[in-house]
């Protein structure tokens, strides 16, 4: 009898290897070409994010399109290299990546590397974040996943946030130095002022206060906004009614009565909608309109249809006689920060509008008026509560 032994490679196939788990890329066996990889039936080019898989020797096995078009690198010249070739990346201060954090040699409970800025040759930025795969869980590497994601959106999300911080700091110091000025002084002259100075001087520093409070309600709405919290509490809504109010803010704030025209339709259904949003939704309509527009303004309310099913709703049109918007600027008119003219304002009320519009399953559009104004038109659904159809 003979007694054989296995060579390395035979012993290595006999070991016990554990299962796959569903959506896991398998490596390539014999006689499969690199970069022939699939999760569950999806293919790695149809992934949005860069994907590079290194097998257990450290050779590049899949190299999908995004992760060629992020790092510049056509597939067929990463495929079958070493990851630390194929892949060559730095951290910020310089430093060569893969040999900083040794995938195959380091720590053997390591589980990958958390998503940071890395550096390309010629010093293009890129988020990397890595995956260690291994058989058990202080086994030998048997797979790096790497994931790659361009920094573009991360940084207009950081220059947003960056124009908010400032247009706020703006918007904020010119009412905080009013308030301190006059309370400075009062606390300091009292007795030197009249009766009716000092009235002046306390309804100035009430109005910055309610500016400055505003502007934390816009930046609350904001963050809802976002975040996809924005509550709205139903319950039926006059709408004459909150025109009539807006309207009579603006004639006693020394706007004229015939300034406005207001037309409403009738057998208009009831209005289930949050009261406090559309006061919001109609002081900006209104203040834009007078601010920024000329001539009347406009204001009708129809029977209209919400949504892709056409469902029943409620149609507001609010426009002016101004020059309008330009059709170039249309587009941007919902977005943070877009002013129409130089007139002040943080720019944030319209998208602010927007948001509370759809919040309540509504949309808004913009264009051009009969006479050549602003329009905005925004449509509500109804909201009836099911028990009271």
């Amino acid at each position: 009898m003979t007694v054989g032994t296995d060579s390395p490679a035979q012993a290595r196939s006999a070991e016990p290897r554990a299962p796959e788990q569903p959506g896991t890329p398998r490596t390539p066996a014999d006689g499969t070409a690199p970069g022939d990889v699939t999760f569950a039936g999806v293919h790695p080019d149809d992934l949005p994010d860069g994907l590079v898989i290194a097998d257990e020797t450290g050779s590049v096995v899949c190299f999908n399109a995004a992760a060629g078009r992020i790092t510049a690198v056509p597939a067929d010249r990463a495929l079958g290299r070493p990851l630390d070739e194929a892949l060559p990346l730095e951290d910020l201060k310089g430093r060569r990546w893969w040999a900083l954090t040794d995938p195959y040699g380091g720590l053997a409970t390591r589980r990958g590397q958390p998503e940071r800025n890395l550096l390309l040759p010629g010093g293009r930025e890129v988020l990397v974040s890595a995956r260690y795969v291994r058989e058990h869980p202080t086994g030998p590497v048997r797979r790096v996943v790497v994931s790659l994601r361009g920094t573009d959106a991360r940084r207009r999300t950081e220059r947003s946030h960056a124009e908010l911080i400032a247009t706020v700091a703006h918007e904020l110091r010119s009412p905080l130095t009013s308030v301190k000025g006059f309370t400075a002084t009062l606390l300091d002259k009292w007795e030197r002022f009249t009766d009716e100075q000092k009235r002046l001087m306390l309804e100035t520093v009430d109005a910055d206060a309610g500016r400055i409070k505003r502007l934390i309600a816009e930046l609350l709405d904001i963050s809802r906004i976002d975040s996809g919290r924005l509550e709205v509490r139903r319950q039926p809504v006059d709408l004459a009614a909150a025109i009539g109010r807006h309207v009579q803010v603006h004639t006693t704030g020394g706007q004229s009565p015939d300034r406005f025209f207001v037309r409403i339709r009738p057998d208009l259904p009831v209005l289930w909608a949050d009261p406090d949003k559309i006061d919001q939704i109609l002081g900006n309509l209104l203040e834009n309109a007078v601010r920024h527009g000329e001539g009347t303004v406009t204001i009708e309310v129809a029977p209209g249809t919400a949504g892709d099913d056409g469902e029943e709703g409620t149609e507001v049109t609010v426009s002016d006689e101004g020059p309008g918007i330009p059709e170039a600027s249309m587009s941007r008119v919902f977005t943070r920060f877009w002013r129409g003219s130089k007139r002040g304002g943080t720019g944030l009320g319209l998208y602010i509008v927007k948001g509370i519009v759809e919040a309540h399953g509504g949309t808004i559009t913009v264009g051009r008026g009969p006479r050549g104004g602003a329009e905005f038109r925004f449509t509500l659904p109804v909201g009836t509560p099911a028990h009271l159809i």
